[in-house]
């Protein structure tokens, strides 16, 4: 049987791609701890763990009417993003896909009542919610990435049931995945003429208050392992727009069995500001117990 041998919510932000010197500078003289924490992550996870197969779930992949599944057997290539050239430009990134995992997710998608389709296309977009996470954590390491895409009709019971045909999925390949949820916590940013005046990580640059705080508590949680709280509460942080609906967590919750999931978060990095939103590296090592296993769900598409 396969299982999740750990997960994490991570950082992507662009800050993380710039020059050192830049970093500093916009940082007040300082390096931005997801820099290092990235690094260490590397070091203490990504070397030493015994996985197969990364996950991404990628806040920053939009689709419409499904969920969506990289089912390449490589994708290699240089990227350029659209919404920040200036920082992340022809950024070079290769590596292995895993098309039976990809495939074996849409055989539960019914099951669970969603809708997952790989797509193994070579000219399909790539995203740096992934990217950026693979030039530090993927580079020179020979496992196999995918990403699955965030459905911006999908709910937050859309992003569990996406999640446990995922863990069925990774059941019933044999596979051993580290999940990545590659996204933030509270998700507003300054308007133009001011977010200058809020480039450092300092979490007092935090869009508000509210935001704030409600990520700190999460975070909390996140490290006494109560998943629970977090699901009972969702209601209440999606006043602070978290990024994708915080799809990306939500995504791993359903893989790792939600409520049931009582995995302690270990800080990879401070909590930090990014021009108004939360950002900050959690991981979750898989307790004595494992991660809980995919419930034997059958859910209607209703």
């Amino acid at each position: 049987m396969g299982k999740v041998v750990g997960a994490a919510i991570l950082a992507h932000v662009p800050t993380i791609m710039l020059p050192e010197k830049v970093r500093y500078d916009l940082n007040e003289g300082k390096e931005i701890s997801l820099v290092p924490g990235l690094k260490r992550f590397r070091k203490e996870v990504m070397e030493t763990l015994d996985y197969d197969t990364v996950v991404v779930l990628d806040s920053h992949w939009a689709t419409t009417v499904e969920f969506v599944i990289t089912a390449q057997a490589e994708r290699s290539g240089l990227f350029t993003s659209e919404e920040l050239p200036r920082g992340m430009s022809q950024v070079p990134y290769a590596f292995k896909g895993d098309p039976e995992l990809a495939m074996a997710a849409a055989k539960y998608d019914e099951k669970n009542g969603t809708w997952i389709t790989p797509i193994s296309d070579p000219h399909l977009p790539i995203f740096y919610a992934t990217v950026n996470l693979w030039h530090y954590l993927g580079r020179g390491l020979d496992k196999k990435w995918v990403s699955i895409s965030v459905c911006q009709t999908a709910t937050a019971e859309d992003f569990l049931r996406a999640g446990r045909a995922l863990g069925e999925a990774i059941r019933d390949t044999d596979r051993k995945v580290l999940l990545l949820a590659s996204g933030a916590l509270s998700h507003t940013f300054y308007k133009l003429r001011d977010l200058r005046k809020h480039e450092s990580s300092d979490p007092s640059h935090i869009y508000s208050e509210g935001a704030r705080l409600a990520d700190l508590e999460r975070i909390e949680w996140m490290k006494q392992g109560d998943h629970a709280r977090i699901l009972d509460t969702m209601d209440e942080f999606k006043q602070f727009k978290p990024e994708a609906n915080f799809s990306h967590w939500l995504t791993m919750a359903g893989a790792t069995g939600e409520r049931d999931n009582t995995a302690k978060g270990v800080m990879y990095s401070d909590y930090e500001n990014s021009i108004g939103t939360g950002q900050v590296h959690v991981y979750f090592p898989e307790p004595e117990a494992g991660f809980p296993r995919p419930k034997d769900l059958v859910l209607s598409r209703d």
